[in-house]
């Protein structure tokens, strides 16, 4: 960010308790496990089984999918359960993003071995997620945003686990129903993996 550069956050933070603190010590425990593996002296037996329980424990307890699916899509703002960014996920990293006077959107992101593909690097696939979402916060940010119609990634150098990388994406161009953005994942200042977008303003309708 540059200095004196206005800047809005694009992706909900997460929040100290609750769903997010949980969701943050399940990532820590998928990270745990798959870097630990059998080779342990954890019982790992009796883990399971707890986990288990406490799976079983939350289940009994939860709404209606139809009943969370409008929690998760109420309000205007940032959703909080995506893939990429969102805290209420486990599967996300997650990746942070802020949009800049300039129409860009950008965050940084750590991935451990989750997001493994080849030997200490992320997996092409996680790579070309992260960067469909940021292409599409980055509509969001613009003010015209859409669906996903093509994805262009171009891998060019592996991206190494355990390093800060930076995710970015701007909207280019607008052809009336048709938008063009792009996006780079950077390490070092060198692009990794570059991609270009068409989307189509067409949104389907939240959940109610």
């Amino acid at each position: 960010m540059v200095a004196g550069e206005s800047f809005r956050e694009c992706s909900a933070p997460p929040v100290d308790g609750g769903v997010d603190a949980a969701v943050a010590a399940v990532r820590r425990l998928a990270e745990a496990l798959l870097r630990t593996g059998d080779g342990t002296a954890v019982d790992l037996d009796d883990l399971a089984r707890r986990i288990t329980a406490l799976s079983e424990e939350v289940e009994e307890h939860t709404p209606a999918l139809d009943t969370r699916m409008v929690d998760m899509w109420s309000g205007e703002g940032a959703t909080r359960h995506d893939p990429v960014t969102g805290p209420e996920n486990a599967l996300a990293p997650p990746l942070h993003l802020t949009g800049h006077d300039d129409g860009s959107v950008s965050g940084t992101v750590r991935l451990g071995v989750l997001y493994q593909g080849p030997p200490g690097c992320v997996h092409g696939g996680v790579s070309a997620l992260l960067l469909d979402h940021t292409l599409g916060v980055a509509n969001a940010w613009a003010g015209t945003a859409g669906m996903t119609g093509t994805l262009t990634v171009r891998y060019h150098a592996p991206v190494p686990l355990h390093e800060d990388l930076v995710v970015s994406g701007r909207q280019e161009r607008v052809e009336g129903r048709k938008i063009w953005t792009t996006g780079t994942i950077s390490h070092d200042g060198k692009v990794l993996v570059s991609t270009e977008g068409l989307f189509i303003d067409a949104l389907l309708q939240r959940p109610r």
